[in-house]
């Protein structure tokens, strides 16, 4: 009898360093031992996604989230099955979409801001990491990343962190935090809550 994947859900705010701790713990394995899906290959296309009262899209929604197919092809894995998913590009119209594959390997991880919020998600995760950080380190992460990365503007990320991101973190994902099975503090480093994380998943493929 084939063992079912072992299903990790790992959330936090915006640049609470999941990102981050998510390739560390995914380099403790190899591709056989090992699957990442995360939420932001399900965004829903443009027109689905809200405007605030600025004209500014607001993607830090659940809303902007297709969390039925997400929760679908969790299923499938779950199940032994491997899913096929075209990649989000993020609604840039020059941009060729790869064919993601995910297999049900013995380890799978589920990373998002959303993944405790929608109930057909949560239910499937064995465990629950949340990443902690304060808001001002969260936020000055924020700029140095979205500057160098994204190009945007210290005006339009201080915006969206004010109007989008934190209103709701608040909302959205700290309400989960008590739901957790680990909580990681990651204000200066992760290393302590990382070794365990990968000590316990490492028994997952023994």
């Amino acid at each position: 009898m084939t063992t079912k994947p072992f299903i990790v859900g790992i959330t936090g705010g915006s640049a609470s360093g999941k990102t981050s701790f998510l390739k560390d713990v995914i380099n403790a394995f190899s591709e056989d031992e090992i699957c990442l899906i995360s939420q932001d290959n399900y965004y829903r296309t443009l027109d689905h996604i809200p405007i605030d009262q600025n004209g500014v899209y607001n993607f830090d929604q659940p809303g902007t989230i297709n969390h039925e197919l997400f929760a679908e092809h969790l299923s499938l894995l779950h199940a032994g099955k491997t899913v096929e998913t075209p990649e989000y590009t993020f609604n840039n119209p020059n941009a060729v979409a790869r064919t993601l594959i995910y297999r049900p390997t013995p380890i799978i991880i589920v990373e998002g801001l959303f993944v405790f919020h929608f109930p057909d998600v949560a239910s499937q995760l064995d465990l629950k990491v949340y990443i902690t950080a304060k808001n001002r380190i969260k936020l000055d992460r924020r700029l140095v990343r979205d500057q160098a990365e994204r190009g945007l503007t210290e005006e339009l990320i201080h915006y969206q962190w004010k109007h989008h991101v934190r209103p709701a973190y608040q909302e959205f994902v700290k309400p989960h935090k008590d739901e957790a099975d680990i909580v990681i503090p990651n204000n200066n480093h992760y290393q302590k809550g990382l070794d365990v994380v990968i000590a316990f998943l490492k028994t997952k493929v023994r």
